[in-house]
Order: C-alpha cells, then structure tokens, then sequence
C-alpha cells in the first residue's frame, strides 16, 4: 500500500484520535514522534494576540537543538485562556516528554479550536499516554493525524513528494487543517510536514521561510489571521542524502519539491475553504514594487465583491479593477489591463470585447486564473483565494453550536 501521508518520510510515527476534547466524539488529539530526533523548522501567526501555545512552542523551538515530537489538539484553541491555559500547553509537552522518554522541550506543540475555552488537560493526558501507545509509521496512523488536526474541514488534506538529491530518494510529506480564519500572515493554518532529508537547521529554514512565502502564505479564505497559526517541518535526515549545508544543487531541488508539497496542501486548503465551491489565483504584473504587487494581489482576492462574483460564475471585470484601484499601490489607469484566464476583459484602461459567457465557464471550473497588469513597473506577485457563498456564513453563525 502506497504511503501518502507525513509517515511516509523514513523516521517518523504518527497517530491520531479522540479523547474528548470535542463534544462531537470526532478525533482531536494527534501525535507525531521522531525517535532518533529531527532538525526543525517553524513559522507562526503575526497576531498580537496569540494561543498558549504558539509561546510554549516558540520557546521549545528556540532552545531544542533536536525535536523529537509534535502533539496537536484540535476543538480548543487554548487563546485567551491566561496563566492556567499556559500551565496546560506546557503539560500537553510534559506528559508527551515523560511517555516518549525525551525532555519537554523537545516537544513542539499546536492548538485549534475555540477561543476563550480552557483545555481539558486531564483528557489530553490521558488521550497522549493512549496516543503514545499506537504510534505507528502505517499509512493509516499518518491518516488518522491528519484527521485529528481537522476543525471545520470537511476531509483530510495532505501530500507526499520524492526527489533524487545525491543519488538518494528524499521523501517530503504534510499534513495541514484550515477552513476558515485564514490571511496570508505566515503560516495561515495548522500545517506539519516531513522529511527524511538529512538537512542543516539553517537550511531546512530557509528552504521552509521560502516554500511558506510562496505557498501558504499566499493564500487568503477571509482575510483574517488566527491566534494560533502554526508551521512546523521536522527533518529525520534518515534518506541518507549528502547533508545539505549549503545553497547548492540539492539544496535547489529540496526547496522547490517542498514549494510544490506547501502548493498543493494550499489548494486543498482553498477548495475546502468554508463554503467555497471554487478558487482562482491573482497575478499581479507591472508593478513598482514586488510589495505593491502583492499588496494589490491580495486586495483582489479579499474583495467580497469579487468572491461573490466567482462564486456567481460572474465575469464582472469592474469589480476586480476596483479592487486594484482601492489598494494604495502606484498604477497608470491608462495601462490597467486585466485577463481572466486566456480572455482579456480589460486593455489599456477601457473595457475589452470578450465572450460573456465563455468566461462565466473559465469562473465556473475549480480553478481559474485573474491576471491584472499595472502600467507602473516590472514586479509581479501573486494570491490566491476562493468565492464567498452563503455557506460561509452559516458556518460561521453556527460555530458554537
């Protein structure tokens, strides 16, 4: 049986299950071990307000040389819950260190759910000593922690990618959650990948600061960023590979085989947004500046407007060049032109003849591709986003219930 989830990567156990956190019964609590220990990386939300554990885990990240596990809960975000929600993170690492007989901080940790809710510490520790028991390198463990992250997804997302670097088969593999409450800030969800690549600290960050920039941190639901955001990527160095100490060839093609894992996840993510039926991706060109180029991305993509009018299957040109124009960047309104996928619905600042309805059918396939030239420079940058439908609402009215 093929091995698609994060135990795919030699070195590394998983496992995944419920103990309670969650009314529903559904699994919440998901462990992932690297016995021999693993180099890491890590990214987290930009939000001034941020969950017990997102300190607990900066703090660990900072001070371990070695990681040897991550545990994660979901149905409980731990935010906003004071001195005694930060006693609890750092006994979900306690009690990880003690059954896996390594120190607490080389355990790194994440938390979703609710906010303002205190953790039911006791069950976690109850729920991590079972946990610790079934780990299991099994495709089916690697399944089950990724199903046990989930909050409001609708079904498991993750990847798994192999690359030649010195004549050895690296394998790359990710779990990730995130529905909703997602901005391009960082990490943007809950997401932790694998590798078997025997890799440097420094390296394995950089590579992951870059597949992050160009991936996850690219893509916006809602345009709002979570107290919780969390990336991690644990290296066992198990493949055997010529360590990576350096920028070189392998290095290159490391970075690149995760950018494109961290794409995937992404677009899983972006068609299992709440609510979403489709997704589509912001090409900015022409633009002064990189950063005015992403800014002006990102601003059509969070544009309400415009979400509804994918959602609508609506060629509405006008929408998105409003977006542009409302986003404080630098631009020639006599240059503005914009395609929506091979069409051209706008040229030099007038509008353009085009089919109505052959791009309503562009809009309407799972993935479609707005490009929006500036006049004003050589930079371009990209976002991506999905439409905004009734469901989003529901979801989010209903959350607490």
């Amino acid at each position: 049986m093929n091995n698609n989830t994060i135990t795919s990567p030699k070195g590394f156990l998983a496992i995944g299950l419920g103990c309670g956190i969650k009314q529903s019964g559904k699994p919440d609590l998901a462990l992932l071990c690297c016995p021999d220990g693993a180099a890491a990386a890590a990214m987290f939300t930009t939000n001034k307000i941020v969950s017990a554990a997102v300190l607990v885990c900066k703090e660990h990240f900072a001070s371990a040389a070695k990681v040897g596990a991550v545990v994660v809960n979901s149905g409980n975000a731990n935010a906003c819950t004071g001195a005694k929600g930060l006693a609890a993170a750092k006994a979900m690492c306690a009690k990880t260190a003690k059954e896996l007989a390594i120190k607490p901080e080389q355990v790194l940790l994440a938390s979703t759910g609710i906010i303002g809710h205190q953790l039911p510490i006791k069950k976690i520790a109850v729920g991590i000593a079972v946990a610790a028991k079934k780990l299991s390198a099994s495709p089916a463990a690697g399944l089950a922690f990724c199903r046990a992250i989930m909050t409001t997804d609708t079904r498991p997302k993750y990847a798994v990618s192999t690359v030649k670097i010195s004549g050895k088969t690296v394998r790359i593999a990710g779990a990730v959650k995130g529905a909703g409450m997602i901005g391009p800030n960082l990490a943007t969800t809950i997401a932790v990948l694998t590798t078997d690549a025997a890799i440097t600290k420094p390296m394995l960050r950089r590579a992951f600061k870059n597949a992050v920039g160009n991936s996850l941190n690219k893509l916006t639901v809602d345009g709002h960023q979570s107290t919780n955001d969390t990336a991690i990527i644990l290296a066992s160095g198990k493949a055997g590979n010529k360590l990576i100490a350096k920028p070189n060839a392998g290095f290159g093609r490391f970075e690149k085989a995760l950018c494109e894992i961290c794409t995937d996840l992404v677009c899983q993510m972006a068609l299992d947004a709440e609510g979403a039926t489709r997704m589509f991706t912001v090409i900015v060109q022409n633009a002064a500046s990189k950063q005015q180029a992403q800014q002006a991305a990102r601003a059509v993509a969070d544009y309400d407007l415009v979400k509804c009018a994918v959602h609508g299957a609506d060629p509405n040109w006008g929408r998105i060049i409003c977006a542009v124009g409302s986003a404080g960047v630098k631009l020639n309104p006599d240059k503005i032109s914009c395609k929506i996928g091979s069409a051209t619905v706008f040229k030099n600042g007038k509008p353009a003849k085009f089919d109505p309805k052959k791009v309503s059918r562009i809009i309407a396939g799972k993935h479609h591709t707005i490009i929006v030239s500036l006049g004003a420079g050589k930079s371009r940058d990209f976002c991506c986003g999905c439409d905004l439908s009734a469901k989003y609402v529901s979801i989010n009215a209903d959350y607490h219930t």
